[in-house]
């Protein structure tokens, strides 16, 4: 059975203000994550991950148990520290979004 992937509600306006060509991109890497979790670079704990996309990351988390992805945030290289402390900073929130699914 493939992997759900979801989004959050800011991780939705954002992708409608993205580029087409990142938006595809995307597409293209939430069918991966449908396939496999083990799609991009681990960031501290391997349930955080990252993918890259020219000087922009794609911030997702993995919850393995139940079979999703959670997509939370794209931004430049520069905004990665300040994203990534968000991201640890609201997991509980995340979980609580995951498990209203």
């Amino acid at each position: 059975m493939p992997n759900q992937v979801l989004e959050t509600e800011e991780f939705s306006r954002l992708f409608e203000t993205l580029e087409k060509s990142e938006q595809e991109w995307i597409k293209k890497v939430a069918q991966q994550l449908k396939e496999s979790f083990l799609v991009g670079k681990p960031l501290k704990f391997n349930w955080f991950r990252e993918k890259k996309f020219g000087g922009k990351r794609l911030y997702y988390l993995v919850y393995k148990k139940t079979g999703l992805v959670l997509l939370v945030a794209f931004g430049l290289k520069k905004e990665q520290q300040e994203i990534i402390n968000h991201i640890l900073q609201n997991k509980k929130k995340y979980m609580k979004f995951v498990e209203q699914i």
